[in-house]
């Protein structure tokens, strides 16, 4: 009998257990694409309710983001120490209260709070379920797993934005985080019967009963069990102490891990400009706020889009130049979204919105698969997490920034625009610069 679960994972055909688990893993990047953006839908609302400026509302709108990239980094680690089921479960109980308490909230400071405490809850959920989607899949449909669990992101977005422009409809902005804690909620049962901790997890970090919960979680994926624990892998156990963020930042990783984090950082001070603040600047030219929501959504379909057909790009082309490509035409796509105005129609902005995230989302998978091939196996998670956390850290000054050029700068949308582009093709430059090595 095979002693390593993982081995078994990598070379077993995967079982309906296992994909009810990914399809879990989906679902939840969907969720937190719908968190995430939630507070875009409801920003028209929110700015007409409380009479706040676009700089006010920027530092709103950037609260979440703010937390996200906290949760990357803190809550990631969680899911390394305290196990990635307990992590999942903690991330959406925060997620849940966060979204319900900006329900209660009487002034844009409180619900920046509320919504710095949803983002925590979501930065540490997307660390876990990385970690999931790749431990409990099969070596030929890990890449499928993944890839749909990446655009599992924009079709949240895309659905929950359907749902938030209806409930708009009622004119009261709360309904849409009102929804978006019930969803949350819904998720936590379905973690917790279909989804067991991983056996790679268990293995790597080898708690009391070890054998006995491996063996277990191997059960509840209809796969078989293992007589003994394997020898001790020197090497993912770091010598017994795990990896730390020191050990991407020693030479020899330390370019690798400033190229992917200042790049992707970079790219999503444009990708988020176009998700934060599309519904207010459509809502500007006096569109009705469910219109202005609906254009958020074509956003996002065509993210998912971009997504999806990006996984055949790279399969023909490999990870480094499609990825430069698309941050280049998503650069481009942003500046021509600044030239619409007053005379452009409804189906002009979701058209204008639908290619630049379709080629923005494309970039950032290029940037999910340039993290699994840029750091090695041993301290990929915690180079991943680390790029991603300062990433989102880095990406909240894109409301802000946005924010600021709108209302102190009185800059028109289009050189806005143009400003805001600069950081896919400034991502672009340092991507040049990235070697990328194949996933062990």
């Amino acid at each position: 009998m095979n002693t390593d679960p993982r081995e078994i994972i990598r070379s077993t055909p995967m079982s309906a257990a296992q994909w009810i688990a990914v399809v879990l893993m989906i679902a939840l990047n969907a969720l937190d694409g719908f968190d995430v953006l939630s507070s875009a839908f409801a920003a028209p609302g929110i700015a007409k309710e409380w009479g706040i400026a676009r700089d006010a509302l920027g530092v709103v709108l950037a609260m979440e983001l703010v937390g996200m990239g906290v949760g990357s980094i803190l809550l990631g680690g969680a899911a390394d120490r305290f196990g990635r089921r307990p992590t999942m479960l903690g991330c959406l109980v925060v997620m849940a209260g966060g979204m319900w308490l900006a329900t209660t909230s009487q002034n844009p400071q409180i619900l920046g709070l509320w919504r710095f405490i949803t983002g925590l809850g979501i930065g540490g959920m997307l660390a876990a379920i990385n970690a999931v989607t790749a431990e409990l899949s099969s070596s030929k449909g890990r890449s499928l797993a993944m890839s749909l669990m990446v655009i599992g992101y924009p079709l949240g977005a895309t659905i929950g934005g359907t749902i938030a422009a209806m409930l708009l409809k009622t004119g009261n902005w709360r309904v849409v985080f009102e929804f978006g804690a019930i969803a949350t909620v819904v998720f936590i049962p379905l973690i917790w019967f279909f989804v067991p901790e991983t056996p790679a997890y268990l293995l790597a970090r080898r708690p009391e009963g070890a054998l006995a919960r491996i063996n277990a979680s191997m059960a509840k994926l209809r796969l078989p069990g293992i007589d003994a624990l394997p020898p001790v892998d020197q090497r993912d156990s770091a010598g017994g102490r795990g990896a730390s963020v020191l050990d991407i930042l020693k030479p020899g990783l330390i370019g690798t891990t400033m190229i992917l984090t200042v790049g992707y950082s970079l790219h999503a001070i444009t990708f988020y400009y176009i998700l934060k603040w599309s519904p207010k600047i459509v809502a500007d030219f006096g569109f009705a706020a469910p219109q202005a929501a609906s254009v958020l959504v074509w956003a996002n379909i065509g993210g998912a889009t971009g997504g999806g057909l990006f996984g055949f790009l790279m399969h023909r082309f490999g990870i480094k130049w499609p990825t430069i490509v698309m941050l280049l035409l998503g650069a481009a796509a942003v500046a021509v979204f600044g030239l619409g105005g007053q005379e452009t129609s409804l189906v002009g902005w979701r058209f204008a919105v639908f290619c630049t995230g379709f080629a923005t989302n494309a970039a950032i998978v290029g940037f999910y698969s340039a993290f699994a091939h840029g750091f090695p196996a041993h301290v990929r998670a915690t180079g991943t997490g680390f790029a991603i956390g300062a990433g989102r850290i880095g990406a909240a000054g894109s409301p802000i920034l946005a924010g600021t050029l709108f209302t102190a700068g009185g800059l028109s949308l289009f050189t806005v625009s143009l400003i805001m582009a600069c950081g896919s093709v400034m991502a672009a430059a340092l991507m040049l610069m990235l070697a990328l090595r194949e996933a062990d």
